[in-house]
């Protein structure tokens, strides 16, 4: 008989998620996202983002080995990386860890830190694995989507009930208003950047709850548990406790941890997700906007 799963009230717990994840029962939790540090440089509360190659790689295989254990076999595992090392977790992953990657998801945006000798970035990489490579949940039909056959040529052939979304994920369409409308199935959702009311504050690094409401709905089913290694924000565990999860996850701020307390303590299941799952709904036109004067030649 499987161990029982003992969740902390709150759904958070402080401290290393290693150590934490290693007190875990396996084959426990149906759907990990996982959104951690970079190896970057970027300034966290406690923890130090700047590692030598082979001690960030070491690092990285002992917390994806733990959360490979206490996935179920029918479980699901979702990695939001960098360039940096997207291809080396990615291997990691299948050929160490016996993971199968279902998608490779290209996530793309037009807002990226401007950089003078490369091309400025404009996205990042989220992979979709699996436990097993035959036995696993998708919700198709919590994610679907009207096709253009549907919207746009008006086929009788077309499913009514739309098609799966592409896994190319557009973040500003409206920078590209000739390639991108609402009739088309391409995944898009807005970044939460500072002004955003979606913006917790407190934590630079956050994922939208829309994007993370489409995982969380495909992958798991209502009373089902989502594990967030790096809560962070905290807003893998509010989106799953919005959509009727199980939230667990693992902090090692006291001070991000005490403020995901609160931002869970907020919500309630069946609370809307923040944010428009259609952004070009939302996006600010800028027909009527601010215009730099041309320099006079």
């Amino acid at each position: 008989m499987a161990t029982p799963l003992k969740l902390p009230a709150t759904g958070l717990t402080t401290g290393d998620c290693i150590a934490q994840m290693k007190k875990l029962p396996e084959g426990c939790i149906d759907l990990a996202f996982a959104d951690p540090p970079f190896n970057i440089g970027y300034k966290y509360d406690v923890y130090d983002d700047r590692r030598s190659v082979d001690e960030y790689l070491e690092w990285s295989e002992q917390w994806m080995r733990e959360v490979s254990r206490v996935l179920k076999p029918t479980g699901a595992f979702w990695l939001a990386i960098g360039d940096e090392f997207a291809a080396e977790l990615k291997v990691l992953a299948t050929r160490t860890l016996g993971l199968h990657c279902r998608n490779w998801v290209v996530w793309y945006y037009t807002f990226g830190v401007h950089c003078k000798s490369k091309f400025t970035r404009s996205h990042a990489h989220i992979f979709y694995f699996t436990k097993d490579a035959k036995q696993f949940t998708f919700n198709d039909g919590e994610i679907r989507v009207p096709s253009a056959r549907m919207l746009v040529y008006g086929d009788k052939r077309a499913n009514p009930k739309g098609r799966v979304p592409d896994d190319t994920w557009i973040l500003r369409p409206q920078d590209a208003p000739e390639s991108f409308s609402s009739e088309e199935d391409t995944w898009y959702f807005p970044r939460v950047a500072g002004t955003f009311k979606e913006r917790a504050g407190f934590h630079g690094c956050q994922m939208p709850e829309q994007l993370l409401g489409r995982i969380i709905k495909c992958c798991s089913s209502e009373g089902e548990v989502v594990m967030d290694p790096f809560a962070g924000s905290g807003s893998t565990l509010v989106t799953a406790k919005k959509l009727g999860r199980q939230p667990l996850g693992f902090e090692l701020s006291k001070d991000y941890a005490k403020q995901v307390r609160e931002r869970l303590a907020k919500v309630k299941e069946g609370d809307p997700l923040v944010g428009s799952e259609n952004p070009l709904t939302s996006a600010p036109s800028t027909a009527k906007g601010r215009r730099l004067k041309q320099p006079t030649t």
